[in-house]
């Protein structure tokens, strides 16, 4: 992808029309929250994992910020900026802000690395405080249309190239054939799924209803990711109430039922439920690192989609006996390491194109 011409962008404060709301944050104390609990996340000012420095329950009956809004730490890693995917409050220093408009994920992408660029730029802690002039004269360069306004249309465009450019790469891992060799598989070996894997038995509340105790969107009340026969979305259909299922964590979770979803696999990192037309399939070796459950979702749903179809089911019975070929050590285990760095080597390769906007400013 090559370098962006910003020579047609203008300069925006942060709070112009169609930008955001500035909220100042809740100023909390992470050693004042309850932080054995992980209904919430809490913001700190550090440049890494989103920004989450702790998980915590509710404090002092404060509602939490809401899920989608965007976070900027004012000090420490000053210029940090990330979309918070749960409900969250903040430490000092760290605002919250609010688009006026309804954009998408990817846009709020394009420019929270906007912000944190410029950030990096021109402000410091103690030297030039980001604080100072975040309500006043801190800018940042966006593209534009034709009236002049932010392009949300070129914004989300771009991020989804990078996007579609890293599943490619992705990609090659379910093109794997004998005549198409994109990946060294001559020390892969091969595996009975259920040697590797067991099925989690997960319970609901007796009385669960599908229709009272689901949501089709993830709020405070229905936090709880429930998967089912779903084609996109990571499989995930619903949410529910965290007390009202049980659920697991750094899972895999494969179709059984559905028409075009039989025998999807994917990777959920985070504690997840069940419905009745997936199962949640964890590992007997304790496997803490979303990049080899990527990886092994998508190797194993190449060679699950090969057994099974609408009109022959997927059930846990038939899929623990089949084969499925990951990379091996000369001892004969998986080759857990080499499953990370395949995977980290692809999303560094996504952050290298995303640092394109950063080098355009």
């Amino acid at each position: 992808m090559n370098k962006i011409d910003i020579k047609g962008w203008k300069n925006f404060h942060l709070y112009d029309e169609h930008m955001f709301n500035i909220d100042m944050g809740n100023k909390f104390d992470k050693s004042k929250m309850d932080t054995t609990k992980n209904d919430i996340n809490f913001i700190g000012r550090t440049g890494s994992n989103n920004g989450i420095n702790a998980t915590c329950g509710i404090y002092n009956n404060i509602e939490p910020y809401k899920s989608g809004l965007l976070t900027l730490a004012l000090g420490g890693s000053v210029g940090s900026c990330f979309i918070q995917k749960k409900s969250f409050y903040t430490s000092q220093n760290v605002i919250v802000l609010i688009p006026k408009d309804n954009i998408s994920d990817n846009v709020k992408q394009f420019i929270a690395t906007v912000i944190q660029k410029e950030s990096e730029l021109y402000y410091k802690a103690f030297v030039k405080e980001l604080n100072a002039h975040i309500k006043t004269d801190f800018v940042i360069p966006l593209p534009v249309n034709a009236d002049n306004e932010p392009d949300w249309e070129y914004m989300e465009s771009y991020m989804k190239n990078i996007l579609q450019e890293s599943e490619k790469n992705i990609e090659n891992l379910r093109n794997i054939d004998n005549d198409k060799k994109k990946i060294d598989i001559s020390k892969w070996q091969e595996y009975r799924l259920g040697d590797l894997f067991y099925k989690c038995n997960l319970d609901k509340k007796d009385n669960f209803n599908k229709i009272s105790d689901v949501s089709l969107e993830k709020t405070d009340e229905f936090d709880l990711p429930l998967v089912n026969a779903k084609h996109y979305n990571n499989g995930i259909m619903y949410y529910g109430r965290s007390s009202d299922f049980d659920s697991e964590i750094m899972t895999l979770d494969i179709v059984k039922n559905g028409a075009a979803a039989v025998g999807d696999v994917y990777a959920q990192p985070q504690r997840t439920g069940v419905l009745e037309d997936a199962y949640l399939i964890k590992a007997y070796d304790n496997i803490t690192s979303t990049n080899v459950l990527q990886f092994l979702a998508t190797v194993i749903q190449k060679d699950i989609k090969q057994h099974f179809s609408y009109d022959n089911k997927c059930t846990w019975d038939k899929a623990k006996e089949m084969i499925i070929h990951l990379p091996a050590k000369p001892n004969g285990q998986p080759n857990w390491e080499y499953m990370e760095n395949y995977m980290k080597n692809i999303m560094d390769d996504t952050k290298a194109k995303l640092n394109i906007l950063k080098t355009a400013i």
